[in-house]
């Protein structure tokens, strides 16, 4: 009996030695990545949202976002990228020693944009534990009174014609804008009427109202594929420049005639059906 009682408290003391090795060992890592994480740069910001609230449309937008290098050392900007064109954003400097502080410079342009909108800025750094950071600003873009454009169609298929017939076609313009609108049309040798006069430098529209303009290129359609392009300026400060498109195909009669040739067959086909 006294013997199994010294085997039991054997054991024990084994067990007891086994868990504090364990606990030990544990411990030395639980530490181990402590020290490391204490030694790895850590990027933390003041605050990653702004709202600049209400803002006339064509303004700059620009807020600094400061942040600071909590680490234990060297921190890099190594990159940053945006949601859109309309913003931009530059970091005060592109490394950081540990407790050092920076700033991210962010400009949003509201040029075209209107109501609620939101933009974002990623920053991407060697912080192991958070290497990209999403910044975002936001406001709401008040648009003042103004004329506005609306086009029914931006291009048309004008399908086949004749080599060395006319290049026609036409485009209904809307001004859905509180002010009235004024549109220049531009095309190396295209002329533009409405109601048949020609419109010599530019069209006028009242607040509300629709203009249908007739479009005829100068140039006979030579054969092959036509390609033309009109370009429209106005006074819309969101869509002050557009462009409308012609196209189609251009055959000689000869190609014609062999083109009916060949499908003359559906062609009296489907007259039938109509029949």
């Amino acid at each position: 009996m006294e013997k199994d009682g010294i085997i039991k408290k054997t054991v024990t003391v084994m067990k007891s030695k086994k868990e504090i090795i364990v606990f030990f060992v544990v411990g030395f890592f639980i530490f181990s990545a402590y020290l490391k994480a204490l030694n790895e740069p850590k990027i933390i910001f003041d605050n990653e949202k702004i709202d600049f609230g209400r803002a006339k449309q064509g303004a700059e937008l620009t807020h600094k976002f400061s942040f600071e290098n909590a680490g234990g050392s060297l921190l890099a900007i190594e990159k940053i990228r945006t949601s859109c064109g309309c913003t931009a954003a530059l970091a005060s400097k592109e490394s950081l020693k540990p407790g050092e502080k920076g700033n991210i410079e962010v400009t949003f342009n509201t040029r075209g944009y209107s109501g609620e909108v939101s933009k974002y800025v990623y920053v991407y750094t060697n912080d192991p534990g958070n290497p990209r950071v999403m910044l975002s600003v936001s406001a709401h873009i008040e648009v003042p009174p103004g004329p506005k454009i609306k086009l029914d169609r931006t291009s048309e298929d004008i399908g086949l014609v004749i080599e060395g017939d006319a290049i026609q076609s036409g485009l209904e313009i809307k001004n859905t804008g509180e002010l009235e609108l004024d549109v220049e049309f531009s095309h190396k040798d295209a002329r533009f009427f409405h109601d048949g006069k020609e419109i010599k430098k530019s069209l006028k529209i009242a607040s509300g109202k629709q203009i249908y303009v007739d479009i005829k290129v100068g140039t006979p359609a030579q054969a092959g594929s036509i390609r033309e392009y009109i370009l429209l300026k106005t006074n819309d400060p969101v869509r002050s420049t557009l462009s409308f498109y012609i196209r189609g195909y251009a055959v000689t009669e000869k190609q014609l005639k062999e083109l009916f040739e060949k499908y003359k067959h559906l062609i009296r086909d489907k007259a039938k059906g109509y029949g």
